[in-house]
């Protein structure tokens, strides 16, 4: 059997051909098992008719279709193995002859991994993340956030004797002279800090650090999006629903945990379900072109995730997740390790 293979449009492929009747026929047998298992008839037990008696009750085509989705089920994997087609997603199968003592001809309809072209992402690398990060941190900066160190420990200090879990401000706004002082004694009750003066150098220290980080991520985001730029490639349909799915769950994960219901929300800002995804859309396809990139980047620079590690963050997931299915959990894992793996290789190159 050699299948015809044909590109179609959006990353997707059909491919046609025949089953030989002498193949084909080998199915019968396991295609009748399955069909009388589950068949009834009055004077018998149920899955006990004898097959001449099944074959002349039902007639040959329910047969013949429990024979096609045998032979497909085994085929299909075959033709994707052989011909090394990088199928996504569910196929389309089509039988377009089916009788007896016939070949079985098919017709399927797939979306594969798309070929993709990169840009010079090591000089787009190379020149992002070369620019020096500069963050610096102002007095009032720092008198802000001791401010409000200030505060919350006055607000703790005001319910420590409190058992609800509320912890309601049912108190009025705290002045200066409600707040404790900064001194070496405030230092020395929050932490491992003999003065104030050490205190105010980590605050300092720390706010320094978050713009620092900030900016590194500003230069990660500039990195991608030029890449993503540069990148050609058809992206797949069922690649871009994937990405709309998952916007999706997340807003209603979101909505959820802040006590809402998905529907009065969408009614509240006068969205539907339809309009919202075709509003995400470019940014689905965005995420979508940015998943493929950096599973190309890996491809090309043989960057691989060890399986001990995924080991250990699987089980971590599954700990947290008890419903959680392993193998999507693994996917999921090797997936964000591989990432971060290749955003370490791109920063690396500085």
């Amino acid at each position: 059997m050699q299948p015809k293979i044909t590109k179609l449009e959006k990353s997707r492929i059909e491919i046609e051909g025949e089953i030989p009747e002498a193949e084909f026929k080998t199915f019968e047998t396991k295609a009748i098992e399955h069909l009388l298992a589950n068949f009834e008839m009055p004077g018998f037990r149920k899955g006990k008719v004898p097959v001449d008696v099944f074959r002349k009750q039902i007639g040959d085509m329910p047969i013949l279709e429990e024979m096609a989705e045998l032979a497909m089920a085994k085929h299909y994997p075959e033709i994707l193995e052989s011909e090394k087609i990088d199928a996504i997603g569910r196929p389309e199968i089509m039988i377009t002859k089916l009788a007896k003592d016939n070949p079985l001809g098919f017709k399927i309809r797939t979306a594969v991994l798309p070929e993709l072209t990169l840009p010079d992402y090591k000089k787009i690398a190379t020149e992002a993340f070369s620019k020096e990060v500069k963050a610096e941190v102002t007095e009032k900066e720092v008198d802000d956030a001791i401010l409000e160190f200030r505060k919350m420990r006055a607000h703790q200090e005001l319910h420590k004797d409190d058992t609800s879990e509320s912890h309601e401000h049912n108190h009025p706004e705290l002045t200066e002279e409600a707040l404790p002082p900064f001194d070496d004694t405030f230092a020395q009750a929050v932490g491992n800090f003999k003065t104030a003066d050490e205190l105010k150098e980590k605050i300092r220290e720390n706010i320094l650090l978050e713009k620092k980080n900030k900016e590194e991520e500003k230069k990660r985001i500039a990195a991608v999006e030029k890449i993503i730029d540069g990148v050609k490639v058809d992206v797949p349909e069922i690649l871009i629903e994937a990405e709309l799915n998952k916007m999706f769950h997340r807003m209603e994960s979101d909505i959820s945990n802040m006590g809402l219901n998905m529907d009065d929300y969408l009614k509240h800002v006068k969205k539907t379900k339809e309009s919202l995804r075709e509003e995400w859309r470019k940014d689905a396809e965005r995420r979508a072109i940015l998943e493929l990139t950096l599973n190309k980047i890996a491809q090309v620079e043989n960057i691989t995730v060890p399986k001990e590690n995924i080991d250990t963050e699987v089980k971590k997931l599954m700990d947290m997740y008890k419903d959680a299915d392993p193998l999507q959990a693994e996917l999921y894992v090797e997936n964000i390790l591989r990432n971060e793996k290749v955003f370490s290789f791109l920063e690396g190159l500085k």
